[in-house]
């Protein structure tokens, strides 16, 4: 086991070397340039020549990408031009990484928690009502796009019939103790119970609206592998020597179900921990999300550095996370 992890972590580590080369030439060879942005209507001949000096932008390419891993390595990735002017880009993404991440992880609680079971239960019972209605329900999760989603919920719980928040973090009279960043958490460890459940009275809708396709996902994925392993020859082997039905579901065919599903769940991880501009949004949540449209929209290409390197780390550690699962599951991965 310990050397299957050591060859993903050395894969790992070759894969963020490609993809910080790759996000060095995309930004470099993006509209404007960095000395464009960070000067703006101020720019002249003279100024961009010195800031491009600076910067070191004179300098071959090669000299330019080694100064550019140094600089990441010791956490210098500059200065906004555009979010929040003036402040450290690194700090930008420390305060707002909380939000996402909390906002991330209840949506794909929601997902789980509902597209595994419901996926199992429709799988065994295939042609039946029940089996119908969750997948036209999965389809309709697909298909509609998440910010609308976010607004019908938004107008249904919020402004019609008003049991939930409409939009934030938390309500704006709550003077509350921050510790961690992740509110509801902050709640607890503080003890401002009042706090805690208003912030995560703040989550649900978003969460919601954010948990729909990975949950319509899961759910699509689960059904078809208990559908698959259902009919394999070791489950009706297991049947006729007439094991418990509790021990045939969970032993033979849960678990070798559930391996694609923790890819699918790994995958759709990574995706909302980068990929919530829309939700984010609509709900004013004030996350990565946020700033990463932020950013594109203003030319921040400092923000737009760290969000996008960050949020390629994840999807690497998150799939380092989904082979050990795997591995743990399935022994005969660790061969491969």
């Amino acid at each position: 086991m310990l050397r299957f992890i050591v060859r993903r972590l050395i894969q790992m580590v070759g894969v963020v070397i490609v993809l910080s080369l790759l996000l060095f030439i995309w930004l470099r060879s993006l509209p404007g340039g960095t000395v464009s942005a960070m000067l703006g209507d101020r720019a002249t001949p003279e100024s961009t020549a010195r800031l491009t000096k600076e910067l070191g932008l004179d300098q071959p390419i090669w000299v330019q990408y080694g100064r550019f891993v140094q600089r990441v390595l010791s956490g210098d990735f500059g200065v906004s031009t555009g979010v929040l002017p003036g402040r450290d880009a690194l700090d930008i993404f420390l305060t707002r990484m909380p939000a996402t991440i909390e906002l991330a992880i209840i949506a794909m609680i929601i997902a789980i928690a509902a597209g595994i079971p419901l996926g199992y239960v429709a799988a065994r019972r295939r042609g039946s009502a029940l089996d119908n209605t969750s997948i036209v329900g999965s389809l309709v999760g697909v298909a509609v796009p998440v910010f609308f989603l976010a607004f019908v919920l938004k107008f249904i719980f919020a402004e019609e019939l008003g049991v939930l928040p409409v939009s934030g973090r938390q309500s704006t009279g709550i003077d509350a103790t921050r510790v961690t960043g992740f509110f509801v958490l902050d709640g607890v460890l503080t003890r401002e119970w009042d706090a805690a459940w208003d912030s995560f009275k703040h989550l649900i809708l978003p969460a919601l609206a954010l948990s729909s396709i990975p949950f319509a996902v899961i759910f699509r994925i689960t059904r078809a592998s208990v559908l698959e392993v259902m009919d394999e020859d070791y489950v009706r082997t297991a049947e006729s020597k007439g094991l418990a039905n509790r021990t045939i579901r969970g032993r033979h065919i849960l678990r070798n179900a559930l391996l694609p599903v923790i890819t699918t769940i790994g995958l759709q991880t990574g995706g909302l921990l980068v990929g919530a501009v829309l939700t984010e949004r609509v709900f004013s949540w004030g996350g990565i999300g946020d700033a990463l449209a932020n950013a594109f929209t203003l030319r921040d290409y400092a923000v737009l550095q760290i969000l996008i390197l960050a949020a390629a780390v994840t999807f690497v550690v998150i799939n380092l996370i989904v082979d050990v699962a795997y591995a743990v599951i399935d022994p005969r991965v660790r061969t491969r």
